[in-house]
Order: C-alpha cells, then structure tokens, then sequence
C-alpha cells in the first residue's frame, strides 16, 4: 500500500491578540534544546512560520494521530516562548512579514522582491509514494484535472491584512504570483519532465530544481510525487481527508496508466481556471467540474472525486471513513467557512485566530 507523509506550515501567534510572532529561530532552538536530535520541525521562509512534517504513513489513522501530535508539540515548544500556532493559510490580521536569514531566503527575496516578501502563506503539502519516475510522470499527468478539488476542499485563507478577500483560498492566489507555479501540460514521460525541469532552471530564474512549484511535481529528496495544491487545514480531520484522496488519485491514476488510458488532455489555460473558481468559491458555490470543465455545485464536484478514486479507496480500506468525512465538511464547512462565522458572531479579526488556536490542535 502506498506511504503518505503530509508537511504543514503553521502559523507562530500571540496567544491573547493573535498577532503574527516572528519568532520561528527561537522556537526552533527551543525544540533543539529539548532534543537534539529533533528533526520534525523547519524553518520557512518567513520568521512567522513554522513547518512540520510527518512520517511516511500507510495507514491513515495513523497518519491523522501524528499530525494531531506535531501540531500539539509545535504548540508546546512555541508556549515555552510565550506564543502558540494556528493552522491559518494566511494571516487574518494586518502583519508585516519578516524574512528568515539563510543564503536561498535573502536571494528569493533579491530577486523576486515585494511578492516574495509579501508571499506570508501557510499550505499543505503530500507526499505520496511512487514506485518510479516513470509511475510519478504518469500519475502528474492524470491527476491534473482533481487538483482543483483539494484546493476547494482545503480553503483556509478568506482574510489577508485585516481585509475579507472574498476569496475562500487567498492563499492560492498569493501563491500564484511565483512565475514557476502553477499547473503543467502534459508530460508523457518521466524524461520529459526532467527535461522541462531542467530548462526551467537553466533560464536562471529559478535558484534550483527545489523551486520548481508546480502544482504537483516528482519530489526530488523522496521517492514520491508532491502535491501542493492545498491551504494548510484548520482541523486535522480534514488535512487527513486530503491525504487519504490524494492517495486515492495517485493510485487511481497509476492504475489508469497501467491499462493504457490515456489522460485528459484539458490545456493550462482551463486548469488555471479551475484553480482560480476553486479559490474563489471554496466549498460554497460551483466549481468546474474536472470531466468536462463546466460549472457544477461543489458537492456534485466532490462525489465525481469519491467516484473516481472509489476502487482505490476501497481497495485500502478507507471509503466509509473518507465518506463520512466529505459528509461532515461539506455540511459543516471548512476553515473559510469557520472563519468567516466567527467574524460574525465577534466581529473581531483577532477572536478569529484565537479561536481558531483551539481548533488547530483537536
């Protein structure tokens, strides 16, 4: 059964205002002091983030415990220092990011400028295992069309410097402003994509094959494709939810390329408009539908996706669990949604993150 490893970026918060702290070195030399030989947190390019990853999982409760765990111990180590985390995708308060001091941090933002010194977002990222390059390729080029639905699913990031973006994924569109990210046309085989990948970093825009931020991509330390689609959850139930599906597409897609079906052949400029419906309206409106590219309600969307990766899912066991799940999140909604209730009810930005403090780590 494939292996599933999730890295989030959090969020480093007050914990009575929630204001955005930039005190990732410290909290990392927290955790440092505690156990040197801790290695499941990382530094990002902001000081005001933190990141984790988890092992490789081949089963999902699993892999949703230790995600619940690495979010209360970054929300331990970060309190020794008097802040916590918040599994927000972007800041709902005003901040003024500061950038982290390492060599490739200072050259990203000598290069790129105030987008990179803007880009304070926290995503999701899942690995899942590949037998090959040749099976990586294969499964980027099929899953394209679904990426649109785990965006959807995950948003997380309605609000950006005090302001509603009237965007359930802000996150996304921030994103979007790397010239490397984005979706990809089709590959056909592994050489090719190392082909394209190596023409894009000899243009020398880009530092190294480590900032090629396609949507989904053939990791480069891991034998796994990466999918990066995803604002960081605000409940762990539902960054579970994601990886689960994720396994699902990338089995579902291998298998496809073991019959000899061929993938979809929709062009960029239509994935692009997925991805931009799916973070403009989350869960709350229609998306494009990835069959045939033309709106349809967001749940009719999502039950194509447990459609197609039916066999998958139920081939590892998960399909009542992942069912229950999208049931719960659709009624309920996600952390756009969450978010948005609570400014309602409060009226205050600040009481959103504090509230959502609690939420990150149950």
């Amino acid at each position: 059964m494939r292996t599933v490893g999730v890295e989030e970026e959090l969020l480093l918060v007050d914990p009575e205002t929630g204001e955005p702290q930039a005190l990732s070195a410290a909290v990392l030399a927290r955790a440092a002091r505690d156990d040197p030989s801790e290695e499941t947190f990382e530094k990002e390019l902001h000081t005001q983030q933190l990141e984790f990853a988890t092992h490789p999982q081949a089963d999902m409760t699993e892999l949703g415990a230790e995600i619940v765990r690495c979010r209360k111990e970054a929300a331990r180590v970060a309190g020794d220092i008097g802040a916590t985390v918040v599994a927000l995708a972007t800041s709902p308060l005003p901040v003024r990011p500061s950038v982290s001091m390492s060599p490739r941090y200072q050259w990203m933002i000598e290069e790129f400028g105030l987008p990179a010194q803007e880009q304070l977002v926290c995503g999701c990222h899942i690995h899942v295992s590949v037998e090959s390059d040749d099976e990586g390729a294969a499964v980027l080029d099929r899953i394209r069309p679904w990426l649109s639905v785990l965006t959807a699913l995950s948003t997380n990031s309605p609000f950006w410097q005090g302001k509603d973006s009237l965007y359930s994924s802000y996150r996304s569109r921030v994103w979007m402003r790397w010239p490397m990210a984005g979706p990809t046309e089709l590959f056909g085989t592994a050489d090719a994509y190392h082909r394209r990948v190596d023409d894009m970093v000899a243009t020398g825009v880009l530092k190294d094959r480590g900032m090629v931020y396609y949507d989904a991509r053939i990791a480069e330390r891991y034998p796994t494709v990466e999918i990066r689609v995803s604002d960081v959850c605000l409940e762990a139930s539902t960054a579970t939810l994601l990886a689960t599906l994720t396994r699902g597409l990338v089995e579902t897609a291998a298998r496809e390329w073991r019959a000899g079906t061929a993938p979809a052949a929709h062009p960029v400029e239509l994935l692009r408009l997925a991805a931009w419906r799916a973070a403009r309206s989350g869960l709350e409106d229609d998306l494009l539908h990835p069959v045939t590219m033309r709106p349809a309600p967001a749940q009719d969307v999502v039950r194509a996706l447990l459609d197609h990766v039916g066999p998958a899912l139920d081939d590892s066991g998960d399909t009542d669990r992942v069912h229950t799940a999208a049931a719960e999140l659709l009624r309920d909604g996600n952390g756009a949604r969450v978010q948005r209730q609570i400014l309602e009810r409060t009226g205050s930005l600040g009481d959103v993150v504090t509230e959502c403090v609690r939420r990150t780590q149950t």
